[in-house]
């Protein structure tokens, strides 16, 4: 994963299969580290299943034997000289934050944000995804149940919405 934002992606996707009606992500950003901590009300994992997603050869899928998002994101984290956390409860849903030493030459960059964002609460009809950016005095926060009541009967999948979204998610954020 060679941009923040597949991780983001990635992350966000495992939210989706664990059932959650609401994934949160919020991005801050240092002068030299990023933060990226993605939450979810899913289904959550216990104690055991949370120590072995770290391993590249542990997956619940049934459609393929590895699961390396985890680890991947691990990997690009620590090659900076940051970390990776992750919590979990049965029931009640996941977080996972990662911070990335920024002024590494390895940190991979942030990628496109917006459109990734944009993609996120179009692509989720049925998630309540809530994001939040700061970046030192700047604070963007933004959720699909606020565009759905600016939008009303317009489905937030429509191309011009999704094109507005990220045209706004742009604009806030430089």
């Amino acid at each position: 994963m060679n941009t923040l934002t597949f991780h983001i992606t990635d992350i966000a996707s495992n939210s989706v299969r664990a059932g959650a009606t609401r994934i949160s992500l919020e991005i801050t950003i240092h002068e030299d580290h990023t933060t990226i901590r993605i939450t979810d009300n899913g289904c959550g994992m216990d104690a055991e299943t949370v120590s072995r997603i770290t391993n590249p050869f542990y997956t619940t899928r049934t459609t393929r034997k590895v699961g390396l998002g985890i680890p991947f994101l691990i990997q690009n984290a620590e090659q900076t000289g940051g970390h990776v956390s992750i919590t979990s409860e049965p029931g009640k849903g996941t977080a996972v934050t990662a911070c990335f030493i920024t002024s590494n030459i390895d940190c991979p960059p942030m990628g496109d944000l917006p459109g990734t964002v944009a993609m996120l609460i179009s692509g989720n009809p049925g998630i309540n995804v809530c994001f939040s950016y700061r970046k030192e005095e700047l604070l963007f926060e933004i959720s699909s149940e606020d565009l759905q009541s600016v939008f009303e009967d317009i489905p937030l999948s429509h191309p011009k919405i999704i094109l507005a979204i990220r045209k706004m998610i742009a604009a806030n954020l430089s």
